[in-house]
């Protein structure tokens, strides 16, 4: 919501990012993490937002409150708070949802190089003298080639990715 609300008014306001970041002292980089909700500013930096905007930081937050509190910066500090563990949450599902395609990645790879195992290659004792057997031996045969050279460092990448997708801390914490 926060990072709608951002983007909204800034181009109700005619600014650019670039122009907002100038404002901000900030890079346009920033505003642009803002506005995809990849981070938020801080309460510091709201309150510079809202004075940029001339708007209350209430309504960046998305609530209508006709009377301000005495105590805005610690309301608007646990808004922030609820924002950045969602962004955590989410960044941990994310990561945890990589580790396991990379183990599942692992699986399919070794289950590939099993059945290519069992079947030893039965198109070598085929009969190639008709054109249909000989282009399904040979879309076999390449397969088999491609997977046999490809496979292996696959599975590497795929273990290095595994291990490092559950070792940067992302699954912790999930229940």
């Amino acid at each position: 919501m926060l990072n709608e609300n951002i983007k909204i008014i800034r181009k109700s306001k005619g600014l650019s990012q670039e122009e907002l970041a100038i404002k901000l002292n900030v890079v346009r980089q920033t505003i642009s993490k803002w506005e995809q909700g990849l981070s938020v500013p801080d309460a510091d930096m709201l309150i510079a937002i809202s004075e940029v905007f001339e708007t209350p930081v209430s309504t960046l937050l998305g609530e209508n409150i006709a009377e301000t509190k005495a105590d805005d910066l610690r309301v608007i500090a646990e808004k922030l708070e609820v924002i950045n563990q969602q962004l955590a949450h989410g960044k941990a599902m994310r990561q945890k949802t990589i580790h396991w395609l990379f183990i599942s990645l692992c699986v399919v790879i070794v289950a590939g190089f099993a059945v290519l195992i069992e079947l030893n290659s039965p198109y070598l004792g085929w009969d190639y003298s008709h054109p249909e057997t000989a282009f399904v031996g040979v879309v076999f045969h390449a397969f088999e080639w491609l997977f046999i050279r490809i496979a292996p460092l696959a599975l590497i990448g795929a273990i290095v990715g595994a291990c490092r997708s559950g070792f940067r801390g992302g699954t912790r914490g999930i229940k």
